[in-house]
């Protein structure tokens, strides 16, 4: 009895940990376009090269305080690993490619409305490569989603191609990520470990052909540039450790934070405009999103 009640309280603890891990990592992403913002003189694909060259040393010593450096030489010596890895790792960059450059652009609302979109991608892609059959309510939620989509394509006379390449690709690394035989830390080292290769060889040539911009104007931007990797990396990993303590419900309902609080930001401090196309969107996202979740709770025992 002692011993169930003792087990009890160290889920218990374990779980507000992971809760508390998972939150940070959500409110951090939420604030990220305030720095994207910050950075929007640079062009996307060099802000880009800085955050995977930044972020190498900060997974690094994560690394090496948790004392697992052994399983990067093991994974170093696999092709198929670094292979999956190599895959994750494109597909991550170019995420964050595409993110950086809306937010310079002012079209921070479309990147809120991809994250938004996301997990309702992630069934679908469930559904198309993994054979999982959806259920009644997540079939409404993704058709809600699809609606929304057209309502935006008709307003703006094309695809709302920046919320649907960020949902796409985020769900596809998700999706891949798991496949990787390494553990989330280990998994992101060596993600950045890859791409720092041809991201150290563009910024050398950026700096040496003098359209760098970590050189520029006496090195105005060098603290603002290097603040790119713990900005990347930290809530990467937070939210890494946080998934391993929570279950996947309660990391389904949290991951509506930071695209709430990006929308938000675009609106009320970027001033972009949310329209009654966008209103209509956002509400046929939110109702596909309260299905979902529903779902998650209730669908199964229903």
């Amino acid at each position: 009895m002692h011993g169930a009640a003792q087990q009890q309280k160290t889920d218990s603890e374990s779980s507000t940990r992971g809760f508390l891990f998972a939150l940070v990592a959500y409110f951090l992403w939420g604030f990220l376009p305030l720095y994207m913002r910050a950075v929007d003189h640079i062009p996307a694909l060099e802000v880009v090269a800085h955050r995977v060259i930044w972020s190498l040393p900060v997974a690094g010593i994560l690394l090496l305080a948790l004392g697992r450096t052994g399983d990067i030489k093991v994974a170093v010596r696999q092709p198929k690993t670094l292979m999956m890895a190599a895959l994750t790792a494109a597909i991550i960059a170019g995420n964050w490619g595409v993110y950086v450059w809306a937010i310079a652009v002012d079209r921070t609302v479309e990147t809120a409305l991809g994250y938004y979109i996301n997990p309702l991608m992630t069934v679908l892609l469930g559904a198309a490569l993994l054979g999982e059959k959806l259920n009644r309510y997540q079939i409404v939620a993704v058709g809600l989603a699809v609606a929304a989509v057209l309502v935006l394509t008709v307003d703006a006379g094309g695809l709302p191609w920046v919320s649907l390449v960020l949902a796409s690709t985020f769900a596809a690394y998700g999706y891949l990520r798991k496949t990787l035989p390494v553990g989330p830390s280990q998994g992101f080292f060596l993600e950045v470990l890859i791409l720092s290769v041809p991201c150290f060889a563009y910024v050398i040539w950026l700096e040496t052909t003098g359209q760098g911009h970590f050189l520029a104007d006496g090195g105005r931007d060098i603290p603002l540039i290097m603040a790119s990797g713990p900005i990347t990396a930290i809530p990467l990993i937070l939210y890494a450790f946080g998934a391993k303590l929570l279950r996947i419900s309660t990391i389904g309902i949290m991951q509506y934070i930071a695209p709430t609080m990006i929308a938000i930001i675009a609106v009320f401090v970027f001033g972009e405009p949310f329209g009654t196309a966008r209103i209509v969107a956002f509400v046929l996202i939110w109702a596909g999103l309260a299905l979902y979740t529903w779902s998650m709770f209730f669908g199964r025992r229903a």
